[in-house]
């Protein structure tokens, strides 16, 4: 039985006094509408309506009865109004998590762009360097790097490939020259994320391989942003994702040294946790991305 619609036709079966004018306006069979009433009947244990071939009257259970669902059925239609309005217009919270590098060095102009393009949305931004659940806590969208693990029943798109770059501020590189191989390194201060395989050693591609480049690290940091400001402070080489320098090498705060050799690559992926039945907010957020990066196999950011 449906609890809910035999309710409907309850209240509209009261509200009009006949059967047969409520299964009119509701377009439904006599038949129908009776085996609805008395369905909820059964289902409740007990006679709600008294009826004649002339007239209705509600007996004691069921008057009380209709006082209730007078009351939950305006809340159910509100409630259903403003779902079918979310799958229409962006609108309400839209949740967001990204990993540090991409979210401290991207989404400050994307989603600022994003916001002035739907007002009535409220970004709600959580990041972090750990790998969130979205289903778990109840994130709308997340942007993970090729180097965290994730749900793989999500669904994914890709954004982009960022080359891991090496960089340093002009005023570094005018004090201290422009490393011209990998091995001239070794003779720099560097800046360097805190994972302890990367603390004493970079590793480049090299027509022979994979090398292991000895380094001294001048500062060790979990935090892309501070990096950042480090190398724009001119306090050495870092070596970063280019999604994580924001738009510094383009304008030339920070510039490339050793630019021919390779020193890897970290895809960004988009991933939601279901295509089915999209709320306006997710499909207008996952649309914008789209249409900012419409090319995923290269890197938008060097």
């Amino acid at each position: 039985m449906d609890r809910l619609h035999s309710m409907k036709v309850f209240a509209k079966v009261v509200e009009q006094g006949s059967f047969v004018r409520a299964a009119e306006i509701m377009s439904l069979s006599n038949a129908v509408v009776t085996r609805y009433i008395v369905d909820l009947e059964n289902h409740l244990g007990t006679r709600l309506l008294n009826r004649s071939t002339r007239r209705l009257s509600l007996t004691e259970s069921g008057q009380a009865f209709l006082e209730r669902v007078r009351h939950i059925l305006p809340e159910i239609e509100e409630a259903e109004a403003i779902v079918a309005m979310a799958t229409k217009k962006p609108g309400g919270t839209l949740s967001l998590y990204s990993h540090v590098g991409f979210g401290q060095g991207q989404l400050g102009k994307l989603l600022a762009d994003y916001s002035a393009a739907y007002p009535d949305v409220v970004l709600d931004v959580s990041i972090s360097e750990r790998a969130m659940d979205l289903v778990e806590e109840g994130m709308d969208i997340g942007f993970f790097s090729s180097l965290q693990k994730f749900d793989a029943s999500m669904v994914v798109r890709k954004v982009g490939v960022a080359e891991v770059v090496l960089c340093a501020s002009p005023s570094y590189l005018e004090k201290h020259g422009a490393p011209q191989t990998p091995d001239e390194l070794s003779r720099h201060a560097c800046l360097n994320f805190s994972h302890e395989h990367l603390r004493h050693y970079w590793h480049v591609r090299t027509e022979e391989g994979v090398r292991d480049i000895p380094i001294t690290s001048q500062v060790v940091s979990n935090s892309a942003l501070l990096l950042r400001d480090f190398a724009l402070a001119g306090m050495g080489i870092t070596m970063r994702p280019s999604f994580s320098l924001g738009d510094d090498l383009r304008c030339g705060k920070l510039r490339r040294v050793l630019a021919d050799f390779d020193m890897g690559q970290v895809s960004v992926m988009m991933a939601y946790p279901s295509r089915r039945l999209l709320s306006a907010k997710v499909r207008s957020f996952v649309d914008f991305i789209s249409e900012r990066f419409p090319h995923p196999e290269t890197d938008p950011w060097v």
